[in-house]
């Protein structure tokens, strides 16, 4: 039933693999390679630092970081054994200057990138827990917009922390099943990632029970729901735009065979465009398609795939959607109050890019919204739009911490940085009482230049607004 391994192998499953891998030596690499741990990987957040500044803070950690072929701001990443700190619990990943993915999985967007034009408006349809999302809007610098649709209810909270933790301010949230956006959404965007919903095979190496429920018969249900979902993703695309169709699983039954029926139903729409120049490298993995096919003992990563698809021209309809959306419970603000709301943030060290959003209001509280997904408001439900600016109050505005993560001057006249102690109280949601001047009655607080939160001044201590969901305890950067 299994290699001599922990790891659980379905008989059926090695005869597909067989197949997959005729020649036996590859297929050995690709049994022992199972076997052995994922090596960990990371990719920088430009939205907060340039790879060369994250390069030149991490030095004195003695990393070593191995450049990821695929994608300019990822590494694969080795610490010394003595090094057992968390790597979700530095003060770098903390401040969101990182973000921990798996290289394979870093290749649907550097394909989606790839494209000759940069897209305005992108929907990633399967978005937690926000590895592509963010990657997607490094990319795009927080200019345009994305919507990131999440399925799952719990794992649509998780999608919105890391968003918030890496100051990404051009995404809406959805919470759909993915079939909604073909009929609702139709031919609105520039770019779709689908990241399907797969049977994962190719995730043993981090999930050793990833095969336990695998049988054929389940692999070709979950293909079912994969031609469903790409065939809504394809209408929801404008013509010339974009789609990437990608998952971590290794059988023809959900990758190839799923592109293939989508270019049998709309033979003239579906345009293949090959990968085989992606990155150096990319001919070990490319089919005779031009899709990447990406088995383990390839690159010593996890398993993927990935196929590019350009929309040549508009395809019949699908049928209209019967829910309804509801009226939406914001108003843009009017000129003067939006120069009041403006002004003050400056005033507090918080700048945006008022070419790409527009401010918003709800009873009390102030948003930014994409400007680009403003022609989408009023057709689908939004779970979220944008990020919350401000509470109005009596005195002025309660500025919210994940503007302050976004838009936050690390250099401006009320920034407070702190030492790394301090910055460890700070995630551990305690005041702190630096023995040094305080800048101002409410400051953004910095550590290593980056915004981490706001705080008032309170005597001579700076009183701690961490949001209490996100206050850490165990061991941090300076346990």
């Amino acid at each position: 039933m299994s290699s001599s391994s922990r790891l659980f192998f379905p008989d059926a499953f090695l005869d597909q693999m067989r197949e997959l891998l005729p020649d036996a030596a590859d297929f050995n690499r690709f049994i022992a390679i199972s076997q052995q741990p994922l090596r960990r990987s990371i990719r920088v957040n430009t939205l907060k630092i340039s790879v060369v500044d994250f390069l030149t803070l991490v030095e004195p950690y003695r990393w070593a970081l191995t450049p990821i072929p695929w994608c300019s701001e990822g590494f694969w990443i080795s610490r010394t054994d003595a090094d057992d700190l968390p790597l979700g619990s530095t003060a770098e990943h903390l401040a969101g200057l990182y973000y921990i993915q798996e290289a394979s999985s870093m290749l649907p967007v550097a394909a989606l990138f790839s494209a000759s034009t940069l897209p305005e408006r992108v929907m990633d349809m399967a978005a937690a827990p926000g590895s592509k999302t963010t990657q997607i809007a490094a990319k795009m610098q927080n200019k345009g917009a994305i919507l990131a649709n999440e399925y799952s209810a719990s794992r649509v909270k998780v999608l919105h922390a890391n968003l918030s933790r890496c100051g990404v301010s051009n995404t809406a949230l959805t919470h759909f099943d993915g079939r909604v956006f073909g009929p609702a959404l139709p031919e609105s965007f520039d770019a779709v990632l689908l990241d399907a919903p797969c049977s994962g095979e190719g995730v043993i190496r981090k999930d050793p029970d990833a095969l336990r429920n695998w049988s054929e018969a389940s692999t070709e249900d979950i293909a079912a729901t994969q031609r469903e979902l790409i065939d809504s993703a394809f209408h929801a695309l404008r013509p010339g735009g974009t789609l990437i169709y990608s998952t971590c699983t290794l059988n023809l039954r959900e990758n190839q065979q799923v592109v293939a029926w989508l270019q049998a139903r709309y033979a003239e729409a579906v345009v293949i465009e090959p990968l085989n120049d992606l990155f150096s490298g990319a001919d070990r993995a490319v089919t005779p398609e031009g899709f990447l096919h990406v088995f383990p003992q390839l690159f010593d990563s996890e398993g993927f795939f990935v196929a590019r698809l350009r929309k040549r021209e508009s395809v019949p309809a699908m049928p209209l959607p019967t829910y309804k959306v509801g009226r939406l419970p914001f108003s843009p603000m009017r000129t003067r109050e939006r120069q009041e709301v403006t002004a003050a943030a400056d005033k507090a060290g918080l700048k945006w890019d008022e070419g790409s959003h527009s401010l918003w209001q709800r009873d009390k509280e102030i948003w930014l919204f994409p400007l680009a997904l403003e022609p989408l408001l009023g057709k689908v439900r939004f779970s979220r739009i944008g990020l919350k600016l401000a509470e109005t109050f009596p005195k002025g505005y309660r500025w919210q911490h994940e503007a302050v993560i976004a838009f936050g001057d690390g250099q401006a006249a009320n920034a407070f940085e702190l030492t790394l102690a301090e910055a460890e109280e700070w995630y551990r949601g305690r005041d702190i009482y630096p023995e040094r001047d305080l800048p101002a009655d409410e400051m953004i607080v910095t550590c290593q230049q980056q915004p981490v939160g706001i705080a008032k001044k309170v005597g001579s201590r700076v009183k701690n607004s961490y949001p209490r969901e996100l206050v850490r305890d165990g061991k941090l950067f300076t346990s």
